[in-house]
């Protein structure tokens, strides 16, 4: 799918591709061929492009950071997200960003500059999920996991020559946008206005930009009409909202206040019994939580035990503390990074040690929160 456009003193031929197509890795090189332009875009960022070239994605990774600074679940998208596409992939013998390599690979042989033209992928998925509703990123995680582990159907050529047509892109494209708007904002519309304008920065007069096919009609639309893009703030980090903010200290605090006024006023004895509920409720769950991760029997007793005092501090995680444990007894191995790209089940998922590691984070976390939403209403019943 070709769309030719003039803007200034430029010609911009923009090729709409399906990422995992042989036809689009052949009208690729068919379209730079002819074409003969001085400029090659590619729908990649700089952390892409080298991930494609070298054929390395996540041996660099460094986990402990990951599980500090509390972007296990972020990781994990990654990871559901690239293994999808790699199946699909599978699917009809092509690996995903082919195509892109086929133009990085011309321009090298003609010596014709390749710019990148997409936003840095860290970024797209940090904004979306940062305006994500709640609602939209259960839906999101319910599609990805039926689809990743589910059987689904077969996927072959023609299915996915038949996603670049044009009228299919704009009904899905229509259709997430009813159901994640979200979600189609930041990975779509931001990401059409931001290739769009590094097309149009671009130093060359006759450009050839490869993007993938549901980009093409909103880049056409905001070149045609030349709309003014805010860069710096599609390329900004949202803040966590306030009320979040507000929460993560509220419920601690109102946790202690209820056992202060449990004291003053009910003596000893509740007081005793609202601490016994407090610590069977987020410790039990909590090491449910580690169990159905199958972490270490160390780590399962580490969860029941700081995951009461971890819940009345902001700023830690009892699945923070609990991987630690796990990491110390089940070390992730360098070749288990290797093995990231390969995961592709959730055997898999729990044999990495690397995914492992991100479950016990996100289970042990998962059954505290649980533990403090049972705890709370009991808390308030001894005070009435």
């Amino acid at each position: 799918m070709i769309r030719k456009i003039k803007f200034e003193d430029k010609q911009i031929i923009l090729v709409g591709t399906a990422h995992i197509s042989r036809e689009s890795m052949k009208l690729v090189e068919e379209t730079i061929d002819k074409e003969k332009p001085d400029v090659i875009g590619v729908e990649l960022d700089k952390e892409r492009l080298e991930q494609l070239l070298s054929g390395k994605k996540w041996e660099q990774t460094n986990i402990i950071d990951i599980i500090k600074t509390g972007k296990t679940y972020l990781f994990l998208l990654n990871i559901l997200l690239s293994n999808l596409q790699k199946q699909l992939g599978k699917s009809v013998g092509v690996k995903p960003g082919a195509e892109m390599l086929v133009a990085v690979k011309k321009a090298q042989e003609s010596k014709t500059p390749v710019q990148l033209l997409d936003r840095n992928v860290r970024v797209t998925l940090k904004r979306a999920f940062k305006v994500m509703s709640l609602k939209e990123k259960l839906k999101l995680g319910g599609t990805l996991v039926a689809g990743f582990f589910g059987k689904g159907e077969t996927i072959d050529a023609k299915v996915i020559e038949d996603l670049k047509d044009q009228d299919l892109i704009n009904k899905l494209m229509k259709e997430l946008g009813k159901q994640m708007p979200s979600m189609k904002q930041v990975l779509v519309d931001e990401r059409d206005q931001y290739i769009a304008e590094m097309i149009k920065r671009s130093p060359g007069k006759r450009i050839v930009a490869i993007v993938g096919a549901g980009h093409l009609n909103g880049i056409e639309e905001i070149i045609k009409k030349n709309k003014k893009v805010n860069i710096k703030k599609i390329t900004s980090i949202p803040k966590k909202r306030n009320y979040i903010r507000f929460l993560k200290w509220l419920v601690p605090l109102a946790v202690i206040a209820m056992f202060v006024g449990l004291f003053l006023l009910k003596g000893p004895e509740i007081t005793f019994e609202a601490l016994k509920i407090w610590f069977l409720a987020n410790g039990i769950l909590s090491g449910v939580g580690a169990l159905l991760a199958k972490a270490h029997p160390f780590s399962i007793l580490t969860a029941i035990l700081v995951a009461p005092f971890t819940s009345l501090h902001p700023m830690l995680a009892a699945g923070w503390v609990t991987a630690l444990v796990e990491a110390k007894f089940n070390p992730p191995r360098v070749m288990d990074f290797k093995n990231l790209s390969g995961v592709t089940s959730v055997k898999g998922f729990y044999n990495n040690k690397v995914t492992h590691l991100l479950i016990v984070t996100a289970l042990t976390n998962l059954g505290s929160i649980i533990g403090t939403i049972i705890a709370l209403p009991a808390l308030v019943a001894l005070l009435a």
